[in-house]
């Protein structure tokens, strides 16, 4: 049996850096999944410190004010480190946190965003070449400021595998939730979802919301509306024309449109909807791959599998043998010597 100091070696060091401005919300979902409160769900997988740049006090968003007494070195340290969302976007990281990130990453550790905090791994160059999302407010700062990042605002959070980054503060929950699914399988997730009374996955994206702020002209409400009328429609052969119908558009008009609000192409978003939607049933049912391409309306499980490769990093088989949860079997039918068709319900 191993011994209570193997045991310690074992956990998974999680350390979050909330900085000034921080939206006390974030911190309590970092902390209310990798500390404490899930003990009885999660013993001993995780150790979460909070740390922060300076010592003293850290003023958050809202008047709190948080003290710690571990610094950049617990964060260099940590396997897997989450920045936080920032108060001005525009603030450049410190020497010493750019430092601190670029230790981390070195020696192995996951580098995760929430919210604005992608600017943060933006300004250390830790999202060259990558995909990566904020929120959708910020997403064009975030693209004009790092040229060499690729953008995506539409998903709540994108995983490329090293390098995470979530999208508005209450996509913490969902980032938070795909970590542990993703270090504990599927099945513990979906009970921490419970537990926190969340859904395991929430459909759509954050693209979904963003008519509400920028709601103000026709075009953007109708792209908005053919968003939601696309997400209801998912699984039928869809079409920018269909699209550009919703939203009472000329497709050209449409095009515009769609790629000034959401920073993606019609094709391009309905597509990743198709994905994140074929998750769940990947994880909770028994459907082929085949089934679960049809039923997300890919037209060929060909598509499908090309699809999920590109933006899960994964096919399709394997994220079902990593997360598929175990199924509760229906209860026994009486049995007989007959193994021919039943001639009517039991």
């Amino acid at each position: 049996m191993a011994t209570s100091g193997e045991q310690q070696e074992r956990r998974h060091r999680v350390a979050v850096l909330p900085t000034t401005g921080t939206a006390p919300f974030e911190l309590g979902v970092i902390s209310a999944v990798f500390g404490h409160y899930l003990l009885d769900l999660i013993p001993s997988r995780y150790e979460l410190t909070v740390c922060s740049e300076d010592p003293g006090a850290v003023p958050l968003d809202g008047g709190a004010v948080m003290s710690t007494p571990h610094g950049l070195d617990d964060l260099a340290a940590a396997d897997t480190v989450i920045v936080t969302s920032r108060a001005d976007p525009h603030e450049h990281p410190s020497a010493a946190l750019v430092e601190a990130l670029h230790s981390a990453h070195r020696r192995g550790a996951r580098l995760v965003s929430t919210c604005t905090g992608a600017f943060a791994l933006a300004a250390a160059g830790m999202l060259d070449g990558r995909r990566a999302t904020t929120h959708w407010r910020y997403a064009d700062l975030l693209r004009s400021r790092f040229p060499l990042v690729e953008v995506d605002p539409a998903p709540l959070y994108i995983d490329e595998e090293d390098v995470l980054t979530g999208a508005g503060s209450a996509a913490s929950l969902d980032l938070c939730l795909h970590l542990v699914r993703k270090d504990l399988g599927a099945d513990l997730a979906n009970t921490v979802a419970r537990r926190l009374v969340i859904p395991p996955h929430r459909e759509g994206g954050q693209a979904q919301y963003v008519e509400s702020p920028v709601a103000g002209s026709p075009e953007n409400d109708g792209v908005a509306r053919s968003m939601s009328w696309a997400l209801e429609h998912l699984k039928e052969p869809l079409t920018v024309e269909l699209m550009a119908g919703a939203a009472h558009m000329s497709e050209r008009s449409y095009l515009r449109h769609f790629a000034h609000t959401t920073g993606s192409s019609p094709m391009r978003w309905l597509t990743s909807q198709r994905v994140r939607a074929s998750l769940p049933l990947l994880e909770k049912t028994r459907d082929s791959v085949d089934e679960v391409a049809g039923t997300v309306g890919f037209e060929s499980v060909v598509t499908y599998r090309y699809h999920f490769n590109r933006i899960m990093r994964t096919s399709p088989s394997a994220y079902r043998r990593m997360f598929h949860a175990p199924q509760t079997e229906p209860p026994a039918e009486p049995r007989s010597a007959c193994t021919g068709p039943k001639s009517g319900p039991s």
